[in-house]
C-alpha cells in the first residue's frame, strides 16, 4: 500500500470520526437552538479560519475562483448549506430517535456515491468495492437497530426525517465527487472557497427566514448554553474534518473515500456505549460486518489492477 493511500486512509477516518461524533453532540444542542443558526454560526466561524489561513499562506489572489465561481458556489451550497441544515432539520424532527437515524443515514452515502458516479461518469464500481458497501451497510444498520428495524420508525415524523437525511446525503456526495476537479488547487484552497460561498447561501436563507418570521435570532442565554457543542462542531467537525476529507479524498477518490463514511455510525455508536448504553449481540455483529468491509474493500485495491482503475475514475473525473 502507497504512503498516499495510507494518507487518505487516516485523513478520512479522522474526519468521519469526528462527523460521528456530532450527533450525540447536536442532540441536547438542537433543544435550546435552531439547525438553521447553529449551522450559520458553526459555519461562518470555520469560513473565517480558512479564509485567514489562506490570506496568511497563499496571499489574496488565492480567493480568485478562476471562472469557477457557480460551480464552486453550488458545491458549497450542496455542503455546507444544504446537507448540514436538511440532516439536522431531519435530526431534530425525529426527535429522540433522530440520532440514531441520523447516524444509520450516513452508511447510504456510498451507495448513492456509487450511483452518481456510475451515471455521471460512466464508470461502473468494482464488484468488491459494491460488494463491500453492502456488507458495510448491514453492518451499520445492524448497530444502529440491534436487530430491529421498527426501531427507525418510533420517532416523530420519522419518515419526514429519513426522506430529509437521504436528500443531505445526496448534496454531500454530490460535493464530495465534484472536489476531484480541482486536483491542481490546494486543498486549503478548494476548501476555504466552497466553505465561503456555501456560508453566503446560508446567510441568505437565515436572514429570509427571520425576516418573514420562520426563525428567531437567538439570545446570548441560547448561545451560552450551545458553547461546548459549537466548540466540538467548529474545530473538530469543522475546520479538521473538513480539511481532512477534502484531501483524503483526493488521495482515494470519491468512489473509496466515501466508504469511510461507514465510520460515522460506529464512532456515534461508540459514544453512546460510553455514556452508559447497553451493547447487543446484533450491534457487536454489525461492528465487526463494517469492519471486515472497509477492510476488504482496501485490500483488494491494493493490487495494481484495482488501483489503475481508481485512477482511471480519478482521470475520467477529471475530464
Amino acid at each position: 500500500m502507497s504512503k498516499k493511500y495510507t494518507l487518505g486512509i487516516i485523513l478520512s477516518l479522522i474526519a468521519t470520526i469526528a462527523w460521528g461524533g456530532m450527533f450525540p453532540v447536536m442532540a441536547p444542542a438542537l433543544k435550546i437552538i435552531d439547525p438553521f443558526y447553529f449551522t450559520l454560526f458553526r459555519y461562518g466561524t470555520v469560513a473565517i479560519i480558512f479564509a485567514i489561513l489562506l490570506l496568511i499562506i497563499e496571499g489574496p489572489s488565492s480567493f480568485k475562483p478562476e471562472g469557477h465561481f457557480f460551480n464552486l458556489w453550488l458545491l458549497g451550497s450542496f455542503a455546507f448549506a444544504g446537507f448540514n441544515l436538511l440532516v439536522f432539520l431531519g435530526q431534530h424532527a425525529a426527535g429522540e430517535s433522530g440520532s440514531l437515524i441520523a447516524s444509520v443515514m450516513m452508511a447510504v452515502q456510498p451507495l448513492i456515491g456509487a450511483v452518481v458516479t456510475w451515471i455521471m461518469y460512466k464508470k461502473t464500481p468494482k464488484r468488491i468495492t459494491f460488494i463491500s458497501m453492502l456488507i458495510a451497510f448491514v453492518g451499520v444498520f445492524l448497530v444502529i437497530t440491534k436487530g430491529n428495524p421498527a426501531i427507525l420508525f418510533q420517532g416523530h415524523d420519522t419518515l419526514v426525517a429519513t426522506g430529509l437525511i437521504f436528500l443531505a446525503d445526496l448534496f454531500w456526495v454530490l460535493f464530495t465527487t465534484g472536489g476531484t476537479k480541482y486536483k491542481n488547487w490546494s486543498i486549503l484552497r478548494y476548501s476555504t472557497l466552497t466553505t465561503v460561498y456555501g456560508v453566503f447561501t446560508l446567510i441568505i436563507i437565515v436572514v429570509f427566514a427571520t425576516l418573514v418570521g420562520w426563525l428567531k435570532v437567538p439570545t446570548t442565554t441560547q448561545v451560552g448554553g450551545i458553547r461546548n457543542a459549537l466548540i466540538y462542531m467548529i474545530t473538530f467537525a469543522g475546520v479538521i474534518a473538513v480539511f481532512s476529507w477534502n484531501y483524503g479524498n483526493r488521495l482515494l477518490g470519491p468512489v473509496n473515500g466515501i466508504l469511510f463514511m461507514n465510520v460515522e455510525p460506529i464512532t456515534a455508536f461508540i459514544i453512546m456505549a460510553i455514556t452508559g448504553y447497553k451493547v447487543s449481540i446484533f450491534e457487536i455483529i454489525g461492528c465487526v460486518l463494517t469492519i471486515v468491509a472497509l477492510v476488504m474493500n482496501n485490500l483488494a485495491l491494493r493490487t495494481k489492477k484495482n488501483v489503475s482503475s481508481v485512477n482511471e475514475v480519478e482521470i475520467k473525473i477529471e475530464e
